[in-house]
């Protein structure tokens, strides 16, 4: 467990930067890849711990991975020329790498085990696994949790299932499995997730129908193997666009991030504050990407409910720091799936950041934060990750408006989406 001296950018932020491969489609990219006829090239792949985790896995059952310095090729397999692994399969702490492989592995020929860290052991998996077995798969959890092993299994049934709670993972879970399954499934979310799986698909020549908030998913793991150009992550963008609004001084440009509308929702909840982000060289393609750009900005609290959370949910501390600074009150509800993330992102989010003398009250499903807070850390306070790569980002963003040194505690944990996060902090910093 590593601790970091954390810095105030006592003159702002000035540069641009370049952001990272997206985490959930470099997961994706990976995983179908894995399944397609010929030879899948992925450029800009996010060369993250938890994209690791699930390279690793797949390895071990057999795919042929060539790692080069700009591009990964995969040489996929079918699923009858794949073999068991010699061992059980570590998805680190990469909750996406768990779920969406359980869905993939529905079908396998024989045994797979799944463990993972303390953390993601503690991550509910049942909401994959219930339906899942609905469809025929045979898998055992411990307690609802990992380790999880996923029985040989030579058949799945369609399913027509609604999700109770708006999730990618678990709707991405269920179209592997769905693409393996006998008969049509019918998959509806409550409101829109991120689309990712979908829109891979269909660059790999094997669409799925969506009718409103249904996802309809005809069987055929047929895939033909593309060349996919990953996109900037949003997510890891979000940390420079707050950065951007709270920070005096600064002016940050932002290069090559996706802007899929259905992740994109911390920009429209920064809009509803008050926030100008400039978007500039947009792009269509699978995934959308463009520049964007943001400076200095006064920000005035609002309310947030359940309806805007799928879209922003990995962003939502990254907002909590911004209401610090934002006059008057922000109020978040519908936001209780932060409780089951690497840690629990409400409980959190709200003690670490109050350490800093922010004025943050934890609420059953959100929070309720009055701005704006002068952030300031007598003595060196000693701030922690958790492990959690989002919260210590976070920390790092709020660190640069704090008075006083500010210490992080397993500051590591940015391994996991970011590796490069301190070093493009270091680039900006005046």
């Amino acid at each position: 467990m590593t601790t970091r001296n954390l810095k105030t950018a006592k003159q702002g932020l000035q540069g641009t930067l370049t952001i990272p491969g997206d985490k959930s489609i470099s997961h994706r990219a990976v995983m179908l890849g894995s399944f397609a006829q010929g030879i899948t090239e992925i450029r800009n792949l996010l060369h993250s711990a938890d994209v690791k985790s699930t390279i690793q896995a797949l390895r071990a059952l057999g795919v042929e991975f060539e790692e080069q310095a700009t591009v990964l090729r995969i040489r996929g397999r079918q699923l009858a020329d794949l073999h068991a692994p010699s061992e059980p399969l570590d998805m680190g702490n990469s909750g996406t790498t768990t779920r969406l492989l359980m869905g993939l592995f529905s079908r396998l020929p024989f045994d797979v085990e799944l463990i993972g860290d303390g953390s993601l052991s503690k991550r509910p998996m049942d909401r994959v696994a219930i339906p899942l077995r609905t469809m025929g798969a045979q898998i055992d959890l411990t307690n609802g949790h990992l380790p999880a092993r996923i029985h040989a299994n030579d058949r799945l049934q369609g399913i027509d299932y609604t999700l109770p709670v708006a999730s990618a993972q678990v709707k991405t879970a269920l179209i592997f499995a769905a693409l393996q399954a006998d008969t049509v499934s019918h998959i509806e979310e409550p409101v829109v997730t991120r689309d990712h799986s979908e829109r891979m698909l269909l660059a790999m020549q094997r669409p799925v129908e969506r009718h409103q908030h249904t996802v309809i998913v005809r069987p055929g793991l047929q895939l033909v193997a593309p060349q996919i150009v990953v996109p900037g992550d949003f997510s890891s963008a979000a940390f420079w666009l707050v950065a951007g609004l709270i920070v005096p001084q600064t002016q940050l440009y932002l290069q090559n991030v996706g802007i899929n509308p259905t992740r994109t929702g911390l920009v429209k909840l920064l809009q509803r504050m008050g926030a100008t982000i400039t978007v500039q060289n947009r792009i269509s393609t699978a995934e959308p990407v463009a520049d964007l750009s943001v400076v200095h900005q006064q920000l005035h609290g609002i309310e947030v409910v359940a309806d805007d959370i799928p879209g922003a949910v990995d962003e939502i501390p990254m907002l909590v720091l911004a209401a610090t600074q934002a006059n008057g009150l922000t109020i978040i509800h519908g936001a209780q799936e932060l409780r089951v993330k690497e840690t629990d992102r409400i409980a959190t989010v709200t003690t670490e950041l109050n350490k800093l003398g922010a004025q943050v009250e934890e609420l059953p499903d959100g929070f309720k934060i009055t701005g704006p807070t002068r952030l300031h850390a007598p003595a060196g306070t000693m701030v922690s990750s958790h492990g959690d790569h989002r919260i210590g980002m976070m920390l790092a963003i709020a660190a640069l408006i704090t008075d006083g040194q500010v210490v992080l505690e397993d500051a590591d944990a940015v391994d996991v989406s970011y590796p490069q996060f301190f070093a493009d902090l270091e680039k900006v910093l005046v």
